[in-house]
């Protein structure tokens, strides 16, 4: 049985970011781990692309574009939906997720979906670094996966 191992190489590797500047503290949180883990994993910061978006249903959209641009070889979205008291957030997270799905899945360019949904803002407080580093993870393996299928 062949085995494709896991690849965590970044050098040389053009990485595009979608950060939602909504609840902007997490979303700090989030693009500093991601950031570090990707120059961690060899991406230059020249390779490195960040554009901003007022909130996570608007994310899928950027994405989409970055990807049909030739210009990236991975692609991350960065963002924090909290929940309220209103059924929104349900709305919010499914619609964002669903569109970031689809933006991989429509042009074969991988996307690392590290927008978080948590109940409050401690639980997203907790997470963001981990997710942040882990969404770098996540697209390095992933284009280098796909690159050796």
């Amino acid at each position: 049985m062949k085995e494709i191992e896991q690849n965590l190489d970044g050098k040389g590797l053009r990485i595009g970011i979608v950060l939602s500047r909504f609840n902007a503290d997490i979303g700090d949180g989030l693009l500093s781990a991601c950031k570090a883990e990707l120059h961690k994993l060899g991406v230059a910061d020249a390779d490195i692309t960040l554009a901003t978006v007022p909130g996570a249903l608007e994310t899928p959209l950027v994405l989409h574009t970055m990807a049909n641009s030739e210009q990236f070889d991975g692609l991350i979205a960065l963002g924090a939906i909290i929940r309220g008291e209103t059924y929104h957030f349900e709305v919010v997270a499914n619609e964002s997720a669903r569109g970031v799905s689809e933006v991989q899945l429509e042009t074969g360019i991988p996307v690392a979906n590290a927008i978080l949904t948590t109940e409050d803002d401690d639980q997203a407080l907790a997470r963001m670094s981990v997710k942040g580093a882990e969404a770098a993870q996540v697209v390095i393996e992933m284009i280098n996966l796909l690159r050796s299928l």
